[in-house]
């Protein structure tokens, strides 16, 4: 028994120093796939959501976070009114839109306007 006793502290020493490592190697992937699963995929919805929240304009079609569904009257810092009915509109904080439903033909020739203006200058930037 002496002799298992004897070595005994010189396995745990050696064995001690491979399990540090490999806790941190494992410490680290785990760090890593809550990077790659949870926060960065978190923190690109909410990217989305702002400049989609940003981009509201007038006759967008949208739907609230209570399903409640209605085109945009009007766009304030912080709120929107919609009308959902013909007599009904309803004042909504911007953070209760959960989606553009359909944009409205205004804001889609705007943005062809600004893409056409891009890639002129594009265009312009490479011939010189």
């Amino acid at each position: 028994m002496s002799v298992f006793t004897g070595s005994l502290p010189i396995m745990q020493v050696g064995a001690s120093g491979g399990s540090m490592t490999t806790t941190i190697i494992m410490f680290a992937a785990v760090i890593a796939i809550f990077y790659f699963f949870i926060i960065r995929p978190q923190n690109k919805k909410q990217k989305e959501t702002k400049n989609m929240l940003a981009a509201l304009k007038k006759g967008d079609k949208v739907q609230s976070i209570g399903g409640i569904r209605g085109v945009v009257q009007n766009v304030s810092d912080t709120t929107v009114v919609v009308k959902v009915d013909d007599n009904t509109k309803m004042e909504f904080s911007k953070s209760a839109i959960s989606e553009v439903l359909e944009v409205s033909p205004e804001s889609k020739k705007v943005e062809k306007a600004e893409k056409s203006d891009e890639t002129k200058k594009a265009d312009e930037a490479k011939k010189e």
